[in-house]
């Protein structure tokens, strides 16, 4: 072997040492994660805020009142007169409607028990049969009664026949006829936040 070929036989032996050397390194190298694609994530829901509504201050809970005066002091709607009254006033007004939003107010009709009607703010709108609400003077006593459970148990589920739920006897009570609800400007589309405790 002559001394060219024996510096070529080095040169092509330190070629294949650094190709050997370079495989093993890069054997000890962590391999990079294989790519995966995932479905884009569902936005966060987030509740709606009335955008154009601010509501007035509530009295303070220790407040005794009526419904009618308590409904307006929380909603600011200008209407007056007995409780069942309010939706025909409301006519031309403000919106209405079978369908429960934050600040809106449920109006119940005349009845035996209720002979002036009655009007309660939802607070909560836990789903298409379930409400949560506030109201004053409930059991003719003036006291404010704060985020009481109401159902509807109307065949066609419009909310024109609803019921609260008693805590005193922990149960359903009766079945009490309703017209639907009255929004406050700025309410009509709002549907599932709830009222600030």
């Amino acid at each position: 072997m002559t001394r060219a070929a024996g510096s070529k036989g080095m040169v092509l032996m330190t070629f294949a040492g650094i190709a050997l050397l370079g495989s093993f390194l890069a054997a000890c190298e962590p391999r990079p994660a294989p790519e995966t694609v995932s479905a884009p994530s569902a936005p966060a829901i987030v509740a709606p805020q009335p955008a154009s509504f601010q509501p007035p201050a509530p009295p303070p809970d220790s407040a005794r009142m009526q419904c009618v005066t308590y409904a307006r002091a929380v909603t600011g709607l200008d209407l007056r007169g007995d409780a069942w009254h309010w939706w025909e006033t409301a006519g031309g007004r403000y919106g209405r409607g079978p369908e429960p939003s934050i600040y809106s107010v449920l109006v119940l009709a005349q009845s035996v028990r209720l002979a002036r009607g009655h009007v309660a703010v939802v607070r909560e709108v836990l789903d298409s049969r379930r409400i949560r609400v506030d109201h004053a003077n409930w059991n003719n006593d003036e006291r404010i009664v704060k985020d009481m459970l109401v159902v509807d148990v109307s065949a066609a589920n419009d909310w024109t026949e609803v019921k609260f739920w008693n805590e005193r006897a922990n149960s359903w009570g009766n079945v009490y006829l309703a017209y639907g609800f009255i929004y406050p400007p700025g309410t009509e589309s709002d549907r599932s936040a709830s009222l600030a405790p």
